[in-house]
């Protein structure tokens, strides 16, 4: 069985079946330990009894209140109100160029695609919505064939696409009359995605995945070097021991906003993690909480 970072490797050379399998793989992992049914009956949070009415069924009786009062009630319960799952995939230039097999984008595919998934498990709709320069939005759905459809459009990218994470929230959050759940994948090279987020968690559900490639963080043993970064196309002089690029910056910030964040290196393994994230919150799509 093949380790979740030897899926990633190989997502470019997967076809259309062994793709799902792997998002099922994943998903399945995700959610393991976890009760996938929120429905009990007729919900899952008692409301009240209320007396007995012609067609109401045997099974739903309050025998508590009837032995009380002596006449029949029955329980009612509130069914659980499903919030939609959007999932803001950056699919930016600086989420495509790799020093390992396994790059951050394909690592944001392969975990938005489990997510997606497992999100659809629980009932909850799911909405894709791209935030480099694609024109990607997909509007929340319980369709899995319409999700996966999307998800497998997202294996083919660019290396010319510029992040913009906080244009697709400032767009997208005042459309929204309802409260929603958001699952960023970025590697947040946007400097304006964090006031953004901040924004959005105030009126939205909030968890940020933040993808790192190892090399992020200095490479060692190397001399100076010229570099060039991958949006911008702007050329630098660095060396191995300088971390050009500090990926804590952005968690320390979004900590103390009140935002659930994740680091997630593509060098690593990350299941374990993303499962007691999830876990801690009550998993996905659990609306009203």
């Amino acid at each position: 069985m093949r380790s979740e970072t030897g899926w990633i490797e190989e997502l470019e050379t997967l076809d259309s079946r062994q793709f799902t399998i792997a998002l099922r793989g994943l998903a399945d992992n995700l959610a393991y330990g976890i009760d996938k049914s929120p429905f009990v009956g007729s919900g899952v949070e008692y409301v009240q009894s209320r007396p007995y009415q012609e067609g109401d069924t045997v099974r739903s009786i309050d025998w508590r209140v009837t032995a009380r009062t002596g006449r029949y009630f029955v329980k009612e319960y509130e069914t659980p109100k499903s919030m939609p799952c959007y999932l803001l995939i950056d699919t930016s230039a600086s989420m495509t160029v790799s020093s390992r097999k396994r790059s951050k984008y394909h690592a944001a595919v392969y975990i938005a695609g489990g997510l997606a998934l497992a999100s659809l498990d629980r009932v909850s709709p799911v909405g894709i919505v791209g935030v480099g320069d694609r024109a990607l939005r997909v509007q929340p759905s319980l369709s899995q064939t319409r999700v996966l459809q999307w998800l497998h459009h997202l294996r083919t990218y660019r290396f010319d696409e510029q992040t913009n994470l906080a244009a697709r929230i400032s767009e997208l959050s005042p459309s929204l009359t309802s409260r929603a759940f958001f699952i960023v994948l970025s590697d947040l090279h946007d400097r304006h995605a964090v006031t953004a987020l901040k924004r959005l968690v105030q009126r939205h559900d909030l968890v940020v995945l933040q993808l790192e490639d190892p090399a992020e963080g200095g490479l060692r043993g190397a001399g100076f070097f010229r570099a060039r970064e991958a949006e911008t196309g702007r050329e630098f002089i660095t060396h191995g021991r300088r971390r050009w690029v500090d990926p804590a910056w952005a968690e320390r910030d979004l900590k103390r906003a009140g935002i659930d964040h994740l680091r997630i290196r593509t060098d690593q393994p990350f299941v374990h993690s993303l499962r007691n994230l999830f876990a801690s919150r009550g998993w996905i799509g659990k609306g009203g909480r």
